[in-house]
């Protein structure tokens, strides 16, 4: 069934180098992750192409050779789609263009159109299309003919003014509304969060594609959409959740990805502040991926780019029932031992449990694993910002108001 699917996919291949601060075994990391948006977006990649190179040709981004041999082998197999792992600079994408006939996208480009048709919402839809204008913007020379006319004709272009720089001028405009739109809207968001009253905020971040939302649905019984896609999640979603007898907000926040465009750290602002008011953060971590310590490094970067990386915070490796190891033979004495043969047991014993910070939980939302042990902490970590906010609550403290009405009495 899949294959048959498939054959209606964009033949694509991607494209990436190997520089000196980027190592071949970073790339095919990078490409795997590539390959993943690309299928997410509606592409099947057939090839991978890369090259060694100090830095990116500034004109080409690779070397005239490998531009050749990518054109060949798009013009022979019927390719549709090259994606650049890397951001290209608007000469870059133009000159490439002149040379391969056929969609020219960056990673950049890539992610803002899984965005495009991934978001649900009219806020979503709005932040998406204010990043993807601003990408644009500087792209728009030889792209004229691809934008909608929003507007034009008798009084609304200047002498000798060009198509381009009409649509420079739409596209500006637009901007400057959809600006406009989302100012007004993260007003009426503020406001929500304002009445909202003074529960303790609880916001779910990390990766993408690790969990987030079957962990939403599974401790909020909520019905929060789940893929085993990139960016399945856009639209943040709130609920109210009730632990024991202690009720707090738990929010769903759009996932995070290595090289996130800045466009849509900047659209997305109103998205993030879930993330920048939350009391608590519970750091989602997909233990399973091998790379899965880059994927908190990038979390973390983002969280301290956004100012919430101060804020109290659990660790919670997901799932635990689909992480593998390698194994070692005891006869191997050749082999050394990475962390891609630690298990379980010994990743527990490392910075993940830190001695005294007990901040690291294992767990498999899907198949509800330790799962009393998950609930229990995080009742924990509510209860004590709960009990800092109000240390005469009458849910917590039941005693407290016994005796806060019999003082009133006497």
């Amino acid at each position: 069934m899949l294959e048959k699917e498939v054959i209606n996919f964009e033949k694509s291949v991607i494209v990436g180098i190997v520089t000196q601060n980027q190592s071949e075994e970073k790339l095919n990391e990078y490409l795997d992750e590539l390959e993943f948006l690309t299928f997410t977006a509606g592409g099947q990649v057939v090839k991978r192409f890369s090259q060694k190179m100090d830095k990116p040709n500034p004109k080409t981004f690779l070397g005239t050779g490998k531009i050749d041999e990518i054109n060949y082998y798009v013009k022979e197999n019927g390719i549709s789609t090259i994606i650049f792992d890397d951001e290209l600079t608007p000469s870059q994408q133009k000159n490439i263009s002149k040379i391969i006939d056929c969609k020219i996208l960056d990673r950049t480009n890539l992610i803002l159109d899984i965005f495009a048709q991934r978001a649900e919402t009219s806020y979503a839809r709005t932040q998406v299309e204010l990043a993807q204008c601003q990408y644009l913007l500087p792209r728009l020379s030889g792209l004229w003919t691809h934008l909608e006319r929003q507007k034009g004709g008798i009084g609304m272009r200047g002498p000798g003014e060009t198509e381009i720089e009409t649509d420079r001028r739409i596209v500006r405009d637009r901007i400057s509304l959809l600006k406009d739109k989302i100012k007004t809207i993260d007003k009426q968001m503020g406001v929500q969060r304002s009445n909202r009253g003074a529960m303790v905020r609880v916001a779910l971040v990390g990766y993408t594609n690790v969990g987030k939302s079957t962990l939403m649905n599974t401790i909020g019984k909520s019905d929060v959409f789940v893929e085993n896609k990139l960016f399945a999640t856009l639209d943040t979603t709130v609920r109210k959740v009730v632990i024991k007898n202690l009720p707090f907000l738990l929010s769903d926040t759009v996932g995070f990805i290595r090289k996130l465009p800045t466009q849509l750290v900047e659209s997305f602002k109103s998205t993030l502040d879930e993330v920048r008011e939350a009391d608590l953060l519970l750091h989602v971590v997909d233990i399973s991926h091998p790379d899965f310590e880059d994927h908190i490094a990038s979390v973390n970067q983002i969280l301290v780019d956004i100012k919430a990386s101060d804020k109290p915070t659990l660790m919670v490796f997901n799932k635990i029932d689909a992480y593998r190891h390698l194994t070692i033979d005891e006869d191997d004495l050749m082999t050394e031992k990475t962390t891609k043969h630690y298990t379980l047991d010994e990743w527990k014993s490392t910075w993940m449990n830190r001695v005294g910070e007990q901040n690291a939980l294992f767990i498999s939302a899907a198949q509800k694993q330790n799962f009393e042990e998950f609930r229990e902490r995080v009742y924990e970590a509510v209860r004590q910002i709960h009990i800092t906010r109000f240390p005469y609550n009458k849910f917590l403290y039941p005693d407290y108001k016994d005796a806060i009405e019999k003082e009133e009495k006497e």
